[in-house]
């Protein structure tokens, strides 16, 4: 049997942060928050005054959750293998038990390679379409199609990312499935997300930042009224999409308008979990990228990347563009300096949006091939892309 900490993820969950944003605050990575709430190690205790602010709870309350270790039941999962034989059965005690295995494989897609996630998941996925199909209970039915839309935003998120950003046409498979199951459920909030995921398709694989534009702007117009969070990112991205097509004053006034977005969130907000305040820096700094203005980009993702320590492959991603931006500032050795602590990460996540700009990187700096640093980073780079 598992050990969890299960009242320690609820509080956490109730006061609106993910294992990533808790982390972000606390300044650690999102596996020790993990390994916190699996009751594998204790929070050392110089964080735990911290931690308990955060938690709005007291040091002795903190104490109280650290304590209480329960052993998960494998009778949920002698259930759920019952109903997979008697689908006609199923009821919503397995029900509960699948979606807390989506949120479990989705809580270990920042630490892992989506490789090796990708079969858990698919067989995850494949359980809930199957019973949804044959339940003849329309309460069960209607819980199934909520699990079934965050688990096929899953899938698509990883298929993607295991590609490397190349096989957008499964993705896309997957979030038309999620917008389907959303639909169903009358859920604008995944149906947004699902909608926010083929923006990144579009502006990221196929490179289309028309389609890119529409998709983020088809997202933020399902989420407007339900979550400032869902609407802001895709306001970002929207604006992503006017500076890869060289608009600057679009691309700034959506800034603008993200950023009061932001400004607008609520603690109950609805995907209060997705919430990080580097997610604006991000953005802006590959923006200016893109518009060919690399020392602004610079001061955005220095500032994002100091801040940034829970979401490892996202930090990938700002350490690349960090590394662009030095390099097209002719500072050869800070470029390289920063590429390779982007290698580091990439070695152990291998996230699909990192490698590529890690690759761009190693492509810009062939000027340079004749120095060693430039020799020894190549390297590394084809050693990545032996493995990936």
């Amino acid at each position: 049997m598992a050990l969890k900490r299960r009242r320690l993820a609820q509080r956490r969950r109730s006061m609106g942060y993910s294992q990533e944003s808790l982390a972000e605050e606390l300044n650690t990575d999102r596996s020790t928050v993990g390994r916190w709430e699996r009751a594998e190690t204790d929070p050392m205790p110089w964080i735990r005054p911290k931690l308990a602010q955060k938690l709005g709870i007291t040091l002795d309350e903190l104490n109280d959750l650290l304590t209480d270790v329960q052993q998960v039941p494998e009778q949920q999962g002698d259930r759920l293998d019952y109903a997979l034989h008697n689908p006609s059965k199923v009821d919503l005690v397995a029900v509960a038990y699948l979606r807390q295995r989506v949120h479990d494989l989705a809580d270990g897609y920042d630490d892992h390679p989506s490789a090796l996630i990708l079969a858990k998941a698919g067989q995850c996925h494949g359980q809930v379409s199957y019973l949804r199909q044959h339940t003849p209970s329309d309460r069960v039915r209607h819980e199934l199609w909520t699990v079934e839309s965050e688990s096929a935003i899953l899938m698509g998120q990883l298929v993607w990312d295991a590609s490397q950003r190349r096989d957008h046409a499964t993705a896309l498979a997957f979030y038309d499935q999620a917008v389907t199951a959303a639909r169903e459920r009358c859920d604008p909030l995944t149906e947004g997300q699902a909608e926010l995921r083929k923006c990144y398709v579009a502006l990221y694989g196929a490179r289309n930042p028309g389609e890119g534009l529409a998709r983020a702007r088809r997202a933020a117009r399902i989420s407007r009224n339900v979550s400032n969070v869902l609407t802001g990112l895709a306001l970002l991205h929207a604006a992503e999409a006017y500076a890869m097509a060289g608009d600057q004053k679009n691309c700034e006034k959506m800034l603008g308008s993200a950023e009061s977005t932001f400004a607008r969130i609520q603690p109950d907000d609805l995907a209060s979990e997705q919430f990080s305040p580097t997610q604006f820096g991000r953005l802006a700094g590959s923006c200016y990228l893109f518009l060919g203005n690399p020392a602004k980009a610079q001061v955005y993702l220095e500032q994002t990347a100091a801040n940034l320590h829970a979401w490892q492959k996202s930090r990938a991603i700002v350490l690349g563009n960090l590394s662009l931006a030095h390099l097209r500032q002719e500072n050869i050795d800070g470029a390289i300096e920063i590429l390779n602590e982007t290698i580091d990460i990439l070695e152990s996540t291998r996230g699909g949006g990192g490698l590529n700009i890690a690759f761009t990187a190693g492509r810009e700096l062939r000027p340079w091939r004749q120095l060693t640093s430039v020799c020894d980073v190549h390297d590394r780079l084809l050693g990545l892309m032996t493995t990936a």
